[in-house]
C-alpha cells in the first residue's frame, strides 16, 4: 500500500504522461492540462483516506475517467449550445418593411375582388376560409347544398387568383 505523499510524488513524477494520455481523449493539450489538475485537486480531497495498490494504473484510470467526462460534456455542449457569433447570422421572423408593404398590397386586391363577387358566394367563401367551418356547415347556414358551396369557394378562390396575378 501506498501513502498520500507517495500518490503524490508518483502523480508529479507521471505528469506529463498523464497530460499525454489525456491529450490522446481530448484532442487538445490545453484541455488535458485541465483534466490533470481535475485529478490532481480530486487526489487532494480524500488522498490520506485512499489505499492503493498499484498507483500508477490508478493514476491512468482517474485521468482517462476525467477526460471521458470532459470529451462527452464537451460534445453535448457542442450540439446544445451554439457560439455567440453564430447569433449575428440568424435572420428575424419579423417581414421586412418591403414584404409587409406587398402583403398589404395583395391583401387589398383580394379585399377587392372579394367584393366584386355575389354577396353569397363571398358570404360561403369567408365562412369557410376565414372562418374554418366545413362545408357541410356553410351549406346548412346558407341554406344551399354542399355541391353549390363547393362551387362558390371554388369561383372565389379563382376571382382572388386572378386577383393577385394582375
Amino acid at each position: 500500500m501506498t501513502t498520500g505523499i507517495e500518490i503524490r510524488q508518483q502523480f508529479i513524477a507521471s505528469r506529463p504522461q498523464l497530460r499525454d494520455a489525456a491529450a490522446r481523449i481530448l484532442g487538445c493539450r490545453q484541455r488535458a492540462e485541465d483534466v490533470v489538475q481535475d485529478a490532481f485537486l480530486k487526489l487532494a480531497d480524500g488522498i490520506e483516506e485512499l489505499h492503493v495498490k498499484n498507483t500508477l494504473p490508478y493514476l491512468y484510470q482517474l485521468v482517462r475517467n476525467l477526460a471521458i467526462d470532459r470529451y462527452r460534456r464537451s460534445s453535448f455542449e457542442a450540439q446544445v449550445f451554439s457560439c455567440e457569433e453564430e447569433g449575428l447570422n440568424v435572420g428575424s421572423n419579423a417581414a421586412s418593411p418591403e414584404a409587409h408593404a406587398i402583403h398589404t398590397q395583395q391583401l387589398v386586391l383580394v379585399a377587392r375582388a372579394l367584393a366584386t363577387l355575389p354577396e353569397r358566394t363571398r358570404a360561403a367563401f369567408e365562412l369557410h376560409r376565414l372562418g374554418g367551418k366545413t362545408q357541410r356547415e356553410v351549406a346548412e347556414q346558407l341554406g344551399i347544398s354542399t355541391t353549390l358551396v363547393n362551387f362558390m369557394i371554388r369561383d372565389a378562390m379563382q376571382c382572388c387568383r386572378d386577383a393577385l396575378r394582375t
